[in-house]
């Protein structure tokens, strides 16, 4: 009995493939940041056995300077490193910006947005979030006559072509970006909650123009115009908590009024018709290549132990205690045949701050079971490296029936490879794919054996470290 257990234990772990994200800038123009710390890297994952790395690949970096203009030099080039060093490849085609590391959209779509500032997302006071278009004008001529999604299908057919020698054998992930941080989702939180501090409810984001123009026809189609004129007006600020005003009220919230389903249920609809036009031209797009089409969806766990759940609302996801949002969402997935790429594995419930009422095992459940119910494949996600107890729960997570078959560690870099978090991660990785050498050295080219001080990278890759 104990054998057959043991068994099936060692079989589940050899389904999961770990990949591992390059940093995010890996590649500046035509050119590899870092060539030989990158080269170094590849090696090091090969020798540990992962199938492969994530490539995040940016918009703002390909078609910098003009629209049609790409240059996919340098991801090229990392394109047949990778292929050298006898990995797989799984690529991010990136439609949005970075913060940190500074990685801008295309100088010419910012150039638009100086006298047309309604093709960004805005919140309640008009500010606009430049880090990504807004959903509202992606079948909109907004682009020097040109549509963003017509814009995202060139950008495409150009990857397709650059890349047809490594697409099928080398690369055999795409990632299609699907908004803020690539992930399928609102700008609701703009930046970070500071450590050790309590995260806000998030600003709801329909208040560019043409937003407001397609909120205005759906409560004049639904006999309600006075439902159209904006965004609950009653609803928190970015950083405030959900009590701060009583849209989010646990008990009486205007979000449990028909006023309250209206919008949400036109808010998160928007969402995922955005998110169902992306994931349909990639899979076209794609269609005669060996490739799985991923889509990230974010994990806003915060406030996950409300009624309302204020942080997914914000974000677009009309999920609650009485409501089950993510169906919808897991369902868009499977008519486009993608797969899911869920953050957050590496987070448990106990490191939580207790006054968020968070709780991100419960909500990657959830939305596992959404998924499980759809036959949507996932693909989990870490949201840090150095977690508490991070590579811990992530091996949990993978031990799970909701997982599908691969895991994208994120991201190497000069953290990653640092002494109090790579010998970690080795034991990590043999402890999942290699445990009958849990207590043994791993081999090197020459058949000898070495052990994990003899894994050198670390502090030579001092590339930023961040999700894309």
């Amino acid at each position: 009995m104990l054998s057959r257990l043991f068994g099936c234990f060692i079989l589940q772990l050899n389904r999961i493939r770990l990949f591992a994200g390059l940093p995010l800038d890996v590649v500046s123009g035509g050119t590899v940041n870092q060539f030989r710390a990158i080269s170094a890297g590849l090696k090091a994952l090969k020798l540990l056995g992962l199938e492969g790395v994530e490539l995040p690949i940016w918009w703002g970096v390909v078609e910098h300077e003009s629209m049609g203009k790409y240059n996919w030099s340098g991801y090229l080039t990392i394109a047949e490193m990778v292929r050298k060093a006898g990995l797989k490849l799984n690529v991010t085609l990136c439609f949005h910006a970075s913060s940190q590391p500074k990685i801008p959209l295309p100088e010419w779509v910012l150039d638009i947005g100086k006298t047309k500032s309604n093709i960004f997302f805005k919140d309640r006071a008009g500010k606009p979030y430049r880090g990504c278009l807004s959903l509202a004008v992606d079948e909109l001529a907004v682009l020097n006559g040109k549509t963003p999604m017509e814009v995202y299908q060139d950008f495409c057919e150009s990857f397709k072509s650059a890349f047809s020698a490594f697409i099928g054998s080398t690369i055999t992930g795409i990632t299609m970006g699907l908004g803020p941080d690539g992930e399928l989702r609102y700008p609701s939180h703009r930046g970070f909650a500071k450590s050790g501090t309590v995260p806000g409810a998030g600003e709801f984001q329909c208040y560019d123009k043409n937003m407001l123009h397609l909120l205005k026809q759906h409560a004049e189609a639904c006999g309600k115009p006075k439902w159209g004129l904006g965004g609950p007006h009653n609803a928190p600020a970015y950083s405030e908590l959900p009590t701060a005003n009583t849209f989010f009220k646990d008990h009486g919230g205007s979000w449990e009024s028909p006023y309250g389903d209206f919008f949400l249920s036109w808010y998160s609809s928007q969402l995922i018709a955005h998110g169902d036009r992306l994931l349909s031209l990639a899979s076209s797009v794609f269609s005669d290549s060996a490739v799985n089409i991923f889509g990230k969806v974010p994990l806003m766990h915060s406030w996950h132990g409300t009624r309302s759940h204020p942080s997914e609302l914000t974000a677009g996801f009309y999920n609650t205690a009485t409501r089950k949002g993510y169906e919808e969402v897991a369902e868009m997935f499977a008519r486009n045949s993608c797969k899911i790429i869920l953050p957050g594995m590496d987070q448990s419930d106990k490191y939580q701050l207790k006054e968020s009422l968070s709780s991100p095992e419960s909500l990657l459940a959830e939305i596992g079971t959404a998924c499980n119910k759809h036959g949507v494949g996932i693909s989990g996600q870490n949201s840090t490296v150095g977690a508490p107890d991070g590579l811990k729960q992530i091996k949990k997570n993978m031990l799970s029936e909701n997982l599908n078959d691969s895991f994208i560690f994120q991201r190497i870099g000069a953290q990653f490879f640092a002494p109090e978090h790579f010998p970690l991660f080795i034991e990590f990785v043999r402890k999942l794919n290699q445990p009958e050498l849990y207590s043994g050295n791993l081999p090197t080219k020459e058949g000898t054996t070495t052990t994990t001080d003899s894994v050198h990278t670390r502090s030579n890759l001092s590339i930023h470290v961040q999700s894309a």
